[in-house]
């Protein structure tokens, strides 16, 4: 996926999570923070940030934040963008082979999963997780706790019952990363929850991404270690 209009800024501080004050061409302004999850270790005064400008009046902010450098390490922080990259590789390749129909935002049972697909073979259900928290190369998920996401794998342990085929995609939005594994320093009940589904035959993947600071595109899949 692409992103029009982006410029360069430097992150100040994040006064909740939903903005970040900004200084970008000499002045000050308000931002858009795009990702409602921590990013502590993203978001440090004066890091370099790229940013999506706007030009609509009927936006409380002129700017959205895409992207930001951790050392030479360009990181992608739209939480929007994991499920259109997603979206893009089974479009492209033959992840899924003979695909009929798509449907995002599905609906079972108590839980909305990312996609529906169905092909010749198999009716399938995926959760489409982003990932932005790395640590010495490693990959990790999530960076705060998610009972969300702890209810999604199990619905997606109980859909294999009714027959469907089940997929978790985290997306890495970076590259170069030696390996994915759940955070389970941060929620133990996530990792634990991950395990059990890759016992009843959940599929599993994790992908790192190309990113530039107006795009970001799957580029390779990674290893997952539970």
């Amino acid at each position: 996926m692409f992103y029009k209009n982006i410029k360069q800024a430097k992150f100040i501080n994040r006064p909740n999570r939903f903005i970040a004050n900004i200084e970008i061409e000499g002045r000050n302004e308000v931002c858009h923070v795009k990702n409602t999850g921590r990013c502590k270790e993203l978001l440090i005064p004066n890091a370099t940030i790229f940013v999506q400008e706007h030009d609509s009046n009927t936006r409380k902010t002129k700017y959205d934040l895409i992207s930001v450098y951790k050392g030479n390490r360009l990181i992608n922080i739209d939480s929007q963008a994991p499920n259109k990259v997603f979206n893009q590789l089974i479009m492209d390749t033959d992840l899924f082979k003979d695909i009929s129909f798509i449907k995002p935002e599905t609906r079972y049972k108590n839980s909305r999963f990312d996609f529906y697909v169905e092909t010749a073979n198999a009716k399938t259900f995926v959760e489409v997780k982003g990932v932005t928290l790395e640590k010495n190369g490693v990959a990790l998920f999530p960076d705060a706790p998610t009972e969300r996401g702890v209810k999604h794998i199990n619905e997606l342990i109980d859909s294999i019952s009714d027959g469907y085929d089940a997929w978790i995609a985290f997306i890495i939005q970076m590259k170069d990363v030696t390996y994915f594994t759940p955070n389970i320093n941060t929620h133990k009940a996530f990792g634990d929850a991950l395990i059990d589904a890759k016992r009843h035959s959940v599929n599993i993947i994790a992908l790192d991404c190309d990113v530039t600071k107006n795009s970001i595109k799957a580029r390779d899949f990674v290893e997952v270690r539970l």
